[in-house]
C-alpha cells in the first residue's frame, strides 16, 4: 500500500473526498494516484507556484553533487546517468533553457535555478551567485523535501543564456534526483535529505589551467580577463562553497601531477578518490588489500604507459576528523581497452559484471578526463551510487538484493 502525504490547500481538483488538517496521510490500492491542487504559493519573487501530490510506493533517492564553476559536473552527471541506463535529456516540450535533465530513472537538477537574484539584481547588490545572499535556500530545502517524499513542484528556472528568471516548470518525483550545483550541501535542512554527496574539488592551478584551455581556446577570454574572474570569485568560493567538502561521502580531488617536476600545463593530473568510512551502503573502493597501504606502478606488458607513467596509491587517512580510505591515480592511459587489467585489482568497485568499468569508459572515451583518474574515479562512483540505490530500495521494500555484483 502506497503511502501519501497531503498538505492543506483551498481546493483540489479531484473526484476524491479528502479532508484538510495540516498533514494527512492516506493510503491507496493503486500504486500511485496524483493530485493537482488550485492553491497558489508565492516567494520572494513574487512568483506562483502549484503543487502536484502524487502518492508513490518509494522514496526518491537523493544525491548532491557539489563544484565550483567549471569543475566538470556537466560530465560527471552523464557519466552517472549513463550508469542507470537511458541518455539524459532536458524535459520535452518545456522552456529550451531548461537546466534540468531527466532519464528514465534520474533527475537532474540544477540548483543555479535557486538563484532569488538575476544577474542585474547582483549586479546591483554587489553578490556574486556564490554568496547564500543571492539563493533561496528555503524554496531549494522544500522542494526537494517534497521530491523526495514524492511530491511533484514548480521548480524556477535560472536562464543562463539571459541572466534571468524564468516561468518555473514541472519537476515528478524520479527515482534519483541528484541536485548539482554551487550550495548542495551548504543548508544544513538540505544537506540532512541527501541519501549520499560527492564533491568535486579541483585545485587552485588546474582550475587556472582548465579555465585557460577553455575560455581563451573556445570563449576567445583574454588571460587577463580569465585571471580577474577567478580572483573576483575566490573570496566567496573560500568562504561558501570549499567548505562543503569536509560534509561529503566521497570527494573527487584534482591535483597537478607529481610524475613531471614542475609540470604547469594541467594535462597530466593526480587525481584522488577521498571515500568517508562508516556510510551506510556505501563501502570504499580498495586496491589488493583493504586497509593496507599501497604503492603500485602497473605500467609494463599489461598496461601500455607512455612517458610520464602511471602510478597508483592506496591507503586509509583522515579528512576533516573523518576516518577516510583514499585511492589516488596519476598518470593517464594510453589504452582504454586495457583499463580491465586495472580494474581487475580494484575490489567493491559494485560492477555487475567483470569489466563494466571498463565498459563504460570505452563507451564514453570521448568525455572529458577518459585517459585519467577523474574518468576512472567519476565512473566507480557512478557504479556505487547504482549500488547504494538498490540496496536503499531493497531495505525499504524488505526484498532480498540480487547476488549479481562481480566485484
Amino acid at each position: 500500500m502506497a503511502i501519501c502525504t497531503v498538505y492543506t490547500s483551498h481546493s483540489l481538483n479531484s473526484t476524491c473526498s479528502i479532508p484538510t488538517p495540516t498533514k494527512t496521510y492516506l493510503g491507496f490500492n493503486q500504486k500511485q494516484v496524483i493530485f493537482f491542487t488550485t492553491s497558489k504559493r508565492s516567494n520572494r519573487r513574487g512568483s506562483s507556484y502549484s503543487t502536484e501530490i502524487s502518492c508513490a510506493a518509494e522514496k526518491t533517492v537523493v544525491i548532491g553533487l557539489a563544484a565550483d564553476s567549471g569543475c566538470g559536473k556537466s560530465t560527471f552527471m552523464r557519466r552517472l546517468t549513463s550508469v542507470f541506463g537511458g541518455a539524459a535529456e532536458p524535459p520535452k516540450g518545456g522552456n529550451p533553457d531548461s537546466n534540468t535533465l531527466i532519464s528514465d530513472t534520474t533527475t537532474v537538477i540544477c540548483l543555479d535555478d535557486y538563484h532569488s537574484l538575476d544577474r542585474t539584481g547582483r549586479k546591483v547588490n554587489k553578490v556574486t551567485a556564490l554568496d547564500p545572499k543571492a539563493n533561496d535556500f528555503d524554496l531549494m530545502y522544500e522542494q526537494v523535501k517534497a521530491l523526495k517524499e514524492g511530491i511533484a513542484v514548480q521548480k524556477p528556472i535560472y536562464n543562463h543564456v539571459s541572466g534571468l528568471l524564468d516561468p518555473p516548470e514541472l519537476i515528478k518525483p524520479p527515482k534519483i534526483l541528484v541536485i548539482e550545483g554551487l550550495h548542495p550541501m551548504y543548508d544544513a535542512r538540505v544537506r540532512e535529505l541527501l541519501d549520499f554527496s560527492i564533491y568535486l574539488d579541483i585545485s587552485n592551478e588546474v582550475k587556472f589551467a582548465w579555465k585557460i584551455q577553455r575560455d581563451m581556446a573556445e570563449r576567445g577570454h583574454s588571460l587577463e580577463s580569465i585571471k580577474a574572474s577567478i580572483e573576483a570569485r575566490k573570496p566567496d568560493f573560500d568562504a561558501y562553497i570549499d567548505p562543503q567538502k569536509q560534509y561529503a561521502d566521497a570527494v573527487i580531488e584534482v591535483l597537478p601531477t607529481t610524475l613531471i617536476p614542475d609540470d604547469n600545463e594541467g594535462k597530466v593530473l593526480r587525481v584522488r578518490l577521498i571515500m568517508k568510512e562508516g556510510v551506510k551502503y556505501f563501502n570504499p573502493v580498495y586496491l589488493f588489500d583493504e586497509g593496507s597501504t599501497i604503492s603500485w606502478i602497473p605500467c609494463g606488458r599489461k598496461l601500455t604507459c607512455s612517458y610520464p607513467g602511471i602510478k597508483f596509491n592506496y591507503g586509509p587517512d583522515a579528512y576533516y576528523d573523518n576516518e577516510v580510505s583514499v585511492l589516488e591515480m596519476d598518470g593517464q592511459f594510453d589504452r582504454l581497452d586495457e583499463l580491465i587489467y586495472v580494474e581487475s585489482h580494484l575490489s567493491n568497485i559494485s560492477t555487475k559484471f567483470y569489466g563494466e568499468v571498463t565498459q563504460q569508459m570505452l563507451k564514453h572515451a570521448d568525455f572529458p578526463g577518459s585517459n585519467n583518474g577523474t574518468g576512472l574515479f567519476q565512473t566507480i562512483v557512478g557504479l556505487k551510487i547504482r549500488d547504494l540505490y538498490e540496496q536503499l530500495i531493497a531495505s525499504r521494500t524488505g526484498a532480498p538484493l540480487e547476488a549479481s555484483k562481480v566485484k
